[in-house]
């Protein structure tokens, strides 16, 4: 049984069943109305492809800072590390100039040369020795290898002696001073 339409003179675009329903006719529908709806689509889907690649980016831009803070922490470590190495060069040569051999002075010479160079070169690196002689025992920047009667005059855990002398790189310390350490008896 086929459906015959009615023709709705009061409207164009509506055709009805006879039953009265209304049915849109494909051929009487305005090609602006299907444009519309194609545009409304695609601007929902451009929509939702710039909330993407907005997030993206934010993303990139985080994978970006994450990766300099490890680079940056990486090559610090190894600097540090490289540097710590020099320490021991250098308590060396300043044994060999507290040890007075009674001649030498050529030798004497380039050893202070060659401490000067190795000074110069931490120095350049922001590495500076700590200075912990004579002042209350810090265990943040020294460590306490051994004791010596005090003096009288000088509190108790005042530095004495510094065995090996410590370092800081910028506000951080490279190496501990080793000390001993004044202990009244009693």
């Amino acid at each position: 049984m086929t459906k015959s339409y009615a023709y709705d003179m009061m409207n164009d675009n509506e055709l009805f069943t006879e039953a009265g329903e209304a049915v849109l006719d494909d051929a009487l529908r305005s090609p602006d109305d299907d444009l519309r709806a194609q545009l409304d689509k695609a601007n929902a889907k451009a929509d939702d492809n710039y909330q993407k690649f907005l997030l993206a980016m934010a993303d990139f831009e985080n994978y970006k800072k994450r990766m300099q803070r490890d680079i940056e922490s990486i090559v610090t470590s190894h600097r540090r590390r490289l540097l710590a190495r020099f320490l021991p060069v250098i308590d060396n040569l300043e044994r060999a100039l507290a040890f007075d051999s009674g001649g030498g002075d050529k030798l004497r010479g380039g050893i202070e040369q060659t401490l000067r160079g190795f000074e110069a070169v931490l120095a350049s690196e922001g590495v500076k020795a700590i200075d912990v002689k004579n002042k209350p025992f810090d265990p943040n920047v020294a460590e306490a290898i051994g004791t010596l009667p005090a003096p009288e005059g000088v509190d108790d855990d005042t530095v004495l002696e510094v065995a090996e002398k410590g370092y800081t790189i910028g506000d951080e310390l490279l190496r501990p001073a080793k000390v001993l350490v004044a202990k009244n008896a009693g």
